[in-house]
């Protein structure tokens, strides 16, 4: 893509974001993912249904009047996006590719996360960290994210998931909202989820194509590994084949829904071309 084209599809995921943050995700968003917890703001004159609890004594009795503390949610929060960029994510036969969904996901909860005044950061990663941009807060900063995830060439064609989790571990320290969006076409790392998980609040985003799931009977046709560069030729007019083919695709869907089950995390399911707007809100309603 020239600069040209790469700055209009910016300005476009920037509306479109925008929108469906302001019109949709704003409320859902900020109950799904609590602040850290609950600090003193100010105190107030005491009013019938007030927690006694929360009666100030000392201000009351030096004030001669009663006077009920007040709380607000200490809501500052880092959410980060890993980002799977290996070249299977290249790969999509339904409107667009795993990669343009993965983008425009990530361009929706990056403006949802400034909106609610949290930071937003980024780890691109193949079958290493690729790209780490720090969470910061800001329209610039989330821009800049958008940018770098449209036009960022991987320079391994490969998938390391552990890599990826190993490197949030070692970097982020306090407590984050941390979505891996990936297909998850990788194996063992169930283990490193797992301590993710519990440092992290994670949520998986697995996206795949329908041509992952099915393979269409069109006869033999030359098949290349996105990753390996393997190239082998299918008859797709063979039943077992196809039966080969879907089952391998189940195994992922699986393997990744037992992962983070195990781990106690989220895990969202999506197919290019399927509403990822609808799925998204209900998420956030189910979490809230």
């Amino acid at each position: 893509m020239t600069t040209q084209e790469i700055l209009k599809k910016v300005r476009e995921l920037e509306i479109k974001s925008k929108r469906l943050t302001n019109h949709l995700f704003t409320g859902e968003y900020h109950t799904a993912f609590k602040g850290r917890g609950m600090a003193f703001k100010e105190v107030r004159d005491y009013s019938a249904g007030d927690d006694p609890r929360f009666i100030d004594w000392n201000v009351s009795a030096r004030m001669g009047h009663t006077y009920s503390k007040v709380f607000e949610e200490e809501r500052e929060l880092s959410v980060y996006l890993l980002v799977d960029i290996s070249a299977s994510n290249l790969f999509g036969t339904f409107r667009q590719s795993k990669k343009d969904l993965i983008t425009e996901m990530c361009a929706v909860l990056a403006f949802s996360a400034i909106t609610n005044n949290d930071k937003v950061g980024v780890i691109l990663f193949s079958d290493h960290v690729e790209k780490f941009i720090p969470a910061k807060k800001g329209r610039d900063h989330v821009l800049y994210m958008v940018r770098e995830l449209i036009d960022f060439d991987a320079r391994s064609s490969y998938t390391d998931v552990v890599k990826a989790l190993r490197f949030l571990n070692n970097t982020t320290r306090h407590k984050s909202i941390v979505f891996v969006l990936s297909d998850f076409a990788d194996a063992g790392y169930s283990d490193v989820l797992r301590v993710a998980a519990k440092r992290h609040d994670v949520v998986g985003v697995q996206v795949y194509d329908k041509r992952d799931e099915t393979l269409p009977a069109i006869g033999l046709v030359q098949v290349k590994d996105a990753e390996t560069g393997k190239v082998v030729l299918l008859d797709t007019n063979d039943a077992f084949t196809r039966q080969k083919y879907h089952e391998q695709f189940q195994r992922v869907l699986q393997d990744a829904k037992a992962a983070f089950r195990t781990a106690g995390a989220d895990l969202l399911q999506i197919s290019t071309g399927d509403d990822y707007v609808k799925l998204l809100q209900q998420f956030f309603i189910r979490r809230a």
